[in-house]
């Protein structure tokens, strides 16, 4: 069974940003849109973190440089095209929030309650360096921030360091976002 995503404007598209952060670059916006492309193709209900890292990848030439050479790019992408049939068919209906919001059934702007908080995090560490648009390094240092998200999990089996890879980002222990996972609710991790 398919879900629809609802259309809304991305996060980030808005010209202005309500709380005060980073708006999102035209790269990363166009991520978001791909990354809720692949999301709807896929039959989920939200885009996760393994939604947003896949669009990354194929998106981002800094991302990419963050994250190693070709082949670990390559074996990336094949972990992240296997979802459907592989390992990812235990996510299918399952909202990916590590128990952060408990009792959580909705999903702020398409994304699931990690993808969403991975985005806050991104803004901030934006505004934070001074910067008023958000890249996708800084989403990629948010999601290797947040340990049991679906992209950390990928990253993982692929034979990436998440901490050292943090570390490399600039991303401070401080960063990391227990919030987004605590507990195992929800599915996945």
């Amino acid at each position: 069974m398919r879900f629809r995503v609802p259309r809304r404007p991305l996060p980030g598209q808005d010209a202005s940003c309500p709380d005060g952060g980073a708006r999102l670059s035209a790269e990363l916006t166009a991520v978001m849109a791909r990354a809720r492309r692949r999301a709807v193709r896929d039959g989920d209900r939200q885009t996760d973190t393994a939604h947003l890292l896949h669009a990354l990848l194929e998106s981002d030439p800094e991302v990419r440089a963050a994250l190693g050479g070709a082949p670990r790019i390559t074996r990336l992408l094949g972990y992240l095209v296997q979802r459907s049939i592989g390992y990812g068919l235990r996510w299918q209906g399952t909202v990916e929030d590590f128990g952060a919001l408990p009792g959580a059934t909705g999903t702020r702007d398409g994304l699931s309650p990690v993808a969403s908080a991975a985005l806050e995090h991104a803004r901030e560490r934006a505004a934070r360096r001074g910067e008023d648009r958000v890249r996708g390094v800084d989403l990629l240092a948010a999601l290797v921030a947040a340990p049991r998200a679906r992209a950390v999990e990928v990253l993982g089996r692929a034979g990436v360091d998440t901490r050292e890879l943090a570390d490399r980002l600039g991303t401070d222990a401080g960063d990391r976002r227990e919030d987004c996972t605590v507990g195992s609710g929800g599915g996945g991790g």
